[in-house]
C-alpha cells in the first residue's frame, strides 16, 4: 500500500525516512524537509497468540516486513536512495530475545525459535509484576509507584523463572526499537527512551540500580554490569553506530552509511511528531489513539503521580521529564466492544457495499443520527461503557480491571450499535480525563490535547474527545505523525537540524483544533463522566 503526493521531488532536495513497527504492521514514510510526506509504505507482520495472555512475533520477520516497507516507500516517492539523508525507527515496547550471533530464541512453549519476542500487550509476567511491586523499591517511583506486566523487567523474571536455559542463552534482550537500530548499524546503543520508560534505567543519573534487579532476583543481570540489557545508553536521535552497515543498507535499499537515529516506543515518536506544535511542549498532551493509546506530558522539573509512569527523564523531548499513561486497550477496546453486538454482522456488510470500515460507518451514521459532532453524545442514550476490557494502565495501574457496560436493553438493530460506539467512544474520553485530572493533581497541568494514531483519525472521534475531556483536541497537518517522529530522530542524526526540538518545531504544525463544547453538551459529559467513575469504583468493589 502507498500513499503519494502528486509532487516530484525536486533534484537537489535531501529525504528523511521514517521507520514505525505498530502492533500489526511495519510502515515507512518518506518525507522532504518541510516536514511533508510523499510515499509510504507498510507491510503486515504476524502476532502468534497462546492460551491465556501469550502474545509473541518475530524479529526475523520483522525486519523483513521493515524493508519491504522502505524500498516501496523509495519506489513509490520516485527518490534517488543516494538522496535518502537519514532513518530513524520506532517501535513496540516488546522484548526481543537474541542468543549468539543475534540468533533467534524461543521465548514461549511453542517453541518456534522464530517467536523470539514478547509482544508489549503480553501479560504472562501479572505475577512477577505483583512480587517485583511487592518489594516497593525506591525505582518504582519512576513508573508511578507500580511496575506493569507491559514493561520488560517482569517479563525478563518470568523468561527466567520459567524457560530458564533460554533466559541463560540469550545475548541481548533488546526493546523492539533497539533492535531495529542494532539490525541496521550492528551498534548495541540503546536509547534512553526505551530503558528509561521500561526497564527502570535511571537517566537523569546515567545508571542503572543494581540493588533493584538483585531484590527482584535478576541479580545476575547486575552481576553482568548489564551488558545483556545495553552499557552505552544514548538519547534519542543520537546518530548510532557508522549508519547502515552495507548488509542493512542492501537489505533496505539505501546507501552504506546513511545515518540512523536512536529510536523510541511508538507512542513516544508520535509525541516528538505532535507536541511540538502550537505551544511549547509542557503545554501539549500528546494522545497516541491506537490499537492501545497512550498519553504524554512534558514537565521541566520532575512531577510524580501515582498510577502515570514516570518521571522519566530525557525519554521523549530532550532535557524534558516525561509522565506516560495511557489505556491498555483503546481502538482494540472499541473493536472488542462492537463484536458482542448482534446488528456488527449487518453493519459489517452495509460498510462492505460502501466501501467504508465499520468505524467510518458507524462515525457517519452517529453524525447524521445527532445532526452536529458535539450532539453524538446523546445518542449514546443511556448506555455507559468503561472499556477496560485489558486492565487499566492509568491512574490505578490495574491490570485485573475489566470493561463494564450499562444499559443494555433488547435492542438488535443497527441504531442501537450505533448508539454502544458512541458510549464506547465516550468511555475512551473519560478515561483520558481522568489521567488529565489526575496529573492536574499533582502539578502536571496541560492546556491541549495533540491527537495522532490510526483510531483517532475520525471528525467525531476527534471531537468526542474533546467534549469528553474540555480540553481542546489539535490535530496535526502531517497525517502520520508517528512517522515524522521516527523520521525526526533520523534527521537529528544526520545534522539536518541541530536538535530534536528545532525538528521538531520545523517540521510539525497543526492542521485543525476541535474546541469543546460548551453548555448543555459540557453537563451532560460532566454527568456521564460522573457515572463512568462510579461504575469503575463499583467494578473494583464487586471484584
Amino acid at each position: 500500500m502507498t500513499n503519494t503526493s502528486s509532487a516530484r521531488p525536486a533534484g537537489g532536495e535531501r529525504y528523511l525516512i521514517g521507520v514505525d513497527v505498530g502492533t500489526g504492521s511495519a510502515r515507512a514514510g518518506l518525507f522532504d524537509l518541510t516536514g511533508r510526506l510523499l510515499a509510504s509504505g507498510k507491510r503486515d507482520i504476524t502476532l502468534f497468540r497462546e492460551a491465556g495472555s501469550i502474545v509473541e512475533q518475530s524479529s526475523a520477520e520483522i525486519w523483513s516486513a521493515v524493508c519491504a516497507a522502505v524500498r516501496e516507500a523509495v519506489s513509490a516517492a520516485g527518490v534517488d536512495p543516494a538522496k535518502v539523508a537519514s532513518i530513524g525507527f520506532d517501535a513496540t515496547c516488546s522484548l526481543v530475545v537474541l542468543g549468539d550471533d543475534g540468533r533467534s530464541l524461543p521465548v514461549g512453549p511453542s517453541e518456534d525459535p522464530q517467536r523470539d519476542i514478547i509482544v508489549w500487550m503480553d501479560h504472562r509476567a501479572v505475577d512477577q509484576a505483583e512480587r517485583i511491586n511487592a518489594k516497593g523499591h525506591d525505582v518504582l517511583r519512576y513508573v508511578g509507584g507500580r511496575i506493569s506486566p507491559e514493561m520488560e523487567t517482569p517479563k525478563l523474571l518470568w523468561l527466567s523463572e520459567n524457560r530458564p536455559h533460554v533466559f541463560d542463552a540469550a545475548w541481548q534482550f533488546f526493546d523492539l526499537a533497539d533492535f531495529l537500530t542494532w539490525r541496521a548499524t550492528g551498534d548495541l546503543a540503546r536509547s534512553t527512551c526505551t530503558v528509561t520508560c521500561k526497564w527502570t534505567y535511571l537517566a537523569h543519573e546515567r545508571r542503572w540500580d543494581p540493588d533493584y534487579f538483585r531484590a527482584i532476583g535478576l541479580g545476575q543481570l547486575a552481576d553482568e554490569d548489564f551488558l545483556r540489557i545495553g552499557q552505552h545508553v544514548v538519547e534519542p536521535g543520537t546518530p548510532v553506530g557508522n549508519g547502515l552497515t552495507d548488509r542493512a543498507a542492501e537489505e533496505l535499499g539505501l546507501a552504506p552509511g546513511t545515518p540512523v537515529g536512536a529510536g523510541m516506543i511508538d507512542a513516544h515518536a508520535g509525541g516528538i511528531g505532535t507536541v511540538g506544535v502550537d505551544g511549547p511542549p509542557e503545554s501539549n498532551l500528546a494522545y497516541v489513539f491506537g490499537t492501545s493509546s497512550c498519553t504524554m506530558t512534558s514537565t521541566s522539573e520532575p512531577v510524580f503521580v501515582p498510577g502515570v509512569w514516570g518521571p522519566y527523564y530525557s525519554a521523549m523531548v530532550p532535557g524534558m521529564w516525561l509522565n506516560e499513561g495511557g489505556q491498555s486497550a483503546a481502538g482494540a477496546a472499541i473493536e472488542q466492544l462492537l463484536s458482542f453486538h448482534p446488528a456488527t454482522g449487518e453493519a459489517l456488510e452495509l460498510a462492505e457495499r460502501r466501501g467504508v470500515s465499520l468505524p467510518v460507518l458507524l462515525a457517519e451514521l452517529a453524525a447524521q443520527k445527532a445532526q452536529t459532532l458535539s450532539g453524538a453524545v446523546e445518542v449514546a442514550g443511556g448506555l455507559h461503557v468503561v472499556p477496560e476490557f485489558l486492565g487499566n494502565r492509568a491512574p490505578f495501574a490495574d491490570p485485573h480491571a475489566r470493561a463494564v457496560v450499562a444499559g443494555l436493553g433488547m435492542e438488535r438493530d443497527l441504531d442501537n450499535l450505533v448508539s454502544l460506539y458512541v458510549a464506547g467512544l465516550c468511555g475512551i474520553g473519560y478515561g483520558l480525563r481522568q489521567i488529565i485530572d489526575t496529573q492536574a493533581s499533582s502539578g502536571a497541568l496541560i492546556d491541549q490535547i495533540v491527537i495522532s494514531g490510526g483510531a483517532g483519525q475520525l471528525d467525531l472521534v476527534r471531537q468526542l474527545l474533546a467534549d469528553a475531556t474540555g480540553k481542546p483536541v489539535l490535530a496535526t497537518r502531517s497525517e502520520e505523525p508517528v512517522l515524522l517522529g521516527a523520521a525526526i530522530l533520523g534527521s537529528v542524526a544526520a545534522d539536518q537540524f541541530p536538535d530534536v526540538r528545532s525538528a521538531m518545531a520545523r517540521l510539525s504544525g497543526t492542521d485543525r483544533t476541535y474546541a469543546p463544547a460548551g453548555g448543555e453538551i459540557a453537563a451532560l459529559h460532566a454527568l456521564r463522566y460522573d457515572a463512568f467513575k462510579k461504575l469503575q469504583s463499583l467494578a473494583r468493589e464487586i471484584r
